[in-house]
């Protein structure tokens, strides 16, 4: 009789035992995706941040050509000697208005480097739930021994 009500007991602490894993378990999984879903939302806001930098960034190099050249061109051929073609003063002008725009292009492009993008956070905590969940998976194995 006693041996009856101590495998009894056993049997309804190993069954509590898997529900509350079952639980734990579910409970975690749905918390690591709900980390994931935030990480996600918070890395496309910081990518859309990137994208509208480089629109920006297109539109500034876009401007400078438009207002920029035209006055620098004019400027630069009242400057240079006389004898000079005016085309001249329209490349110098075009190649200094074109290295501002590359180098604001270069800091938006790096805003959207696949490294910034990656949720570091959530990757962390996968593994930390992986391995909680193996010593978990152990101490149960040996409870039932």
């Amino acid at each position: 009789m006693d041996t009856d009500n101590k495998t009894t007991k056993e049997s309804s602490s190993i069954g509590s035992l898997l529900s509350s894993l079952t639980r734990e378990m579910t409970s975690l999984v749905r918390n690591e995706a709900e980390l994931a879903k935030t990480e996600m939302s918070e890395k496309t806001h910081q990518a859309m941040e990137g994208v509208a930098a480089i629109a920006i960034a297109g539109a500034v190099l876009f401007g400078g050509f438009l207002t920029l050249l035209a006055a620098m061109v004019f400027l630069l051929d009242e400057v240079l000697p006389p004898d000079t073609s005016p085309w001249l003063s329209a490349i110098i002008v075009g190649v200094v208005v074109a290295i501002v725009g590359i180098i604001m292009l270069k800091g938006g492009l790096k805003k959207l480097e696949a490294r910034n993008l990656m949720p570091n956070r959530t990757m962390k905590s996968f593994q930390s739930d992986k391995e909680f969940a193996k010593e978990h998976k152990h101490r149960a194995k040996e409870e039932l021994k």
